[in-house]
């Protein structure tokens, strides 16, 4: 059964916003102080990374707008360049990029939650483990209810997740409190090097927004909404993320976000007592769970794409009618996220294996702008929705910087890349296979 569009432009905005801040801010600029050392390089690494994510943006609104089908993120590879090469490229996505990465998000959402429902565990227990669990335990229901459902605790939530946001900053803002000791720590490396380190966990943070395209089956008026809705969502991330990080420096400096593991609660217990500590560690748990809601929402539709392209069983194809929802689609992906919370078990590590793979798949699924433009000039296709201004100069930019991020994480984290590229490459007979299992009558459509 095809998908219908029950989604509004709303709806799609506040999907944007949690699709990028899930844990990520929370926890990784304690990684980019450690890379960059300075207030100064500290601050350029989120600007810029900023500005490069905003013109990606851009660049996936108008792939969006271009290319409103579900699991768009699968298929506009698949049917612009080879269904082998969008199946490697979502093999790793589905299993590590989006497995793993929620997975990590459920642990670090369940760090900031178990000392306040487990006030007397101790580190290392399977307290984080098992919250973590039953946090996603708790979203497949929900996401099991329907579509609507999903989108509707998705609103709430990222409402929920930018409001604390703005609480924690204007307590730091306002606080007295001043970081004690040195303002920086000492550069060890050439700043260029420091500043592309940095790079790597600011991506990581600012990622996300290109798995909008997703829903362009879902979203109303996809061609003209999906666009708007990254516009606006990314730049309410990019205001999020700079005033958190300027409260963050204001509150603990450089040297201090560096050592806080747990750097937002680290900020609210400094400038609000250990009340604040508390209340703030619950609106981040929540704000993780905004993340892995929107997460559940969008990789099905993925497995509807690549089931309709024959490189999954067509049972990943199936829509409950009433709900909107790929039931076995939805519980596949939920068994991934609770496989991987038991086999990747840090951040730290979750981050490396991501990066490599996530940066080389958004340069290859940028470049199918370039696709689309010349298939609509040759075939005198008229569009009329959003164009990525200053064409072709920002998405190659755009593509460049995703190369070079790549590229620091090869020299940095060789072997994370390493064994990306080896779990990449498995996808080829993996594909293989798949095409012979799922092999069918090409006019038969998908069933309900």
């Amino acid at each position: 059964m095809a998908i219908k569009a029950k989604l509004t432009t709303f709806d799609a905005t506040m999907i944007v916003v949690s699709l990028i801040i899930g844990i990520g801010i929370f926890r990784t600029p304690a990684m980019v102080a450690a890379a960059a050392k300075t207030p100064a390089l500290f601050y350029a690494a989120w600007a810029l990374g900023g500005l490069i994510s905003f013109i990606g943006a851009l660049t996936f609104a108008e792939i969006g707008g271009r290319f409103a089908k579900p699991g768009s993120y699968y298929k506009v590879v698949a049917e612009n360049y080879s269904s082998g090469l969008a199946f490697m490229l979502n093999w790793t996505n589905v299993v590590i990029l989006n497995g793993a990465g929620a997975a990590g998000v459920a642990l670090i959402g369940a760090e900031y939650l178990a000392p306040i429902i487990y006030p007397g565990a101790a580190p290392g227990t399977a307290a984080v483990p098992l919250t973590a669990v039953i946090l996603i335990l708790g979203l497949l229901v929900i996401n099991y209810l329907g579509i609507k459902t999903g989108a509707w605790a998705q609103n709430v939530l990222s409402i929920l997740k930018v409001g604390m946001i703005g609480l924690l900053a204007a307590a730091a803002f306002l606080s007295k409190k001043v970081p004690e000791g040195p303002a920086a720590l000492p550069l060890d490396r050439p700043w260029f090097f420091a500043l592309g380190v940095a790079f790597i966990y600011v991506f990581y943070a600012y990622g996300g927004y290109q798995n909008s395209i997703n829903f362009g089956a879902d979203v109303r008026d996809a061609r003209r909404n999906v666009p708007r809705a990254l516009f606006f969502g990314i730049l309410i991330v990019l205001a999020c993320y700079l005033i958190l990080n300027a409260a963050y420096v204001k509150t603990l400096g450089v040297p201090g976000i560096a050592a806080a593991k747990l750097v937002a609660a680290e900020t609210a217990r400094v400038t609000l007592g250990e009340t604040g500590k508390l209340v703030v560690s619950l609106a981040i748990f929540l704000s993780a769970m905004g993340f892995l809601n929107v997460t559940l929402m969008q990789i099905p539709r993925v497995y509807y794409s690549m089931a309709e392209d024959r490189t999954l069983p067509s049972i990943f194809q199936k829509v409950n009618p009433r709900s909107q929802v790929q039931e076995f689609g939805l519980l596949f992906l939920g068994g991934i996220i609770l496989v991987s919370i038991f086999l990747l078990q840090t951040f730290e590590n979750i981050v490396d294996y991501v990066m490599f793979l996530d940066t080389i798949t958004l340069a290859i699924v940028s470049s199918s702008l370039f696709v689309l433009r010349r298939k609509a000039k040759r075939t005198g296709e008229a569009y009329h929705g959003y164009r990525v201004p200053l064409y072709p100069v920002l998405p190659v930019l755009f593509i460049a910087t995703m190369l070079a991020v790549a590229a620091a994480v090869l020299v940095t984290q060789t072997r994370e890349a390493l064994y990306g590229t080896v779990f990449f490459a498995l996808g080829l007979p993996v594909f293989l296979l798949m095409r012979r299992v799922s092999r069918r009558p090409s006019s038969k459509g998908p069933t309900s």
